[in-house]
């Protein structure tokens, strides 16, 4: 079946298509799809990975045609980004 696996960085994105057995999971489509080597510095044991924006475990059974997405650490605080203070007023 055929899957996809995407990962992206600011300077930097990739999709791939990977064709997957029937009952594949998660981290299976990652390896098969080779997408550690091209970004050296993924941490599947500390990096978040959903399907379709939904966050799952990577022993979570894939179906044909669904989006494997590896998150990026957030290295900022979104509050702080927005200026907001965090204090009830």
């Amino acid at each position: 079946m055929k899957v996809s696996v995407v990962y992206a960085l600011p300077e930097r994105q990739l999709w791939l298509e990977v064709e997957v057995p029937e009952q594949a999971t998660v981290r299976e489509a990652i390896e098969f799809s080779g997408i550690a080597r091209t970004f050296p510095t993924l941490d599947l044991s500390s990096q978040k990975i959903g399907v379709f924006g939904k966050i799952v475990a990577p022993d979570a059974r894939l179906e044909p045609g669904q989006r494997v997405e590896i998150y990026r650490p957030i290295t900022a605080d979104p509050q702080a980004l927005r200026g907001e203070s965090g204090d009830d007023e």
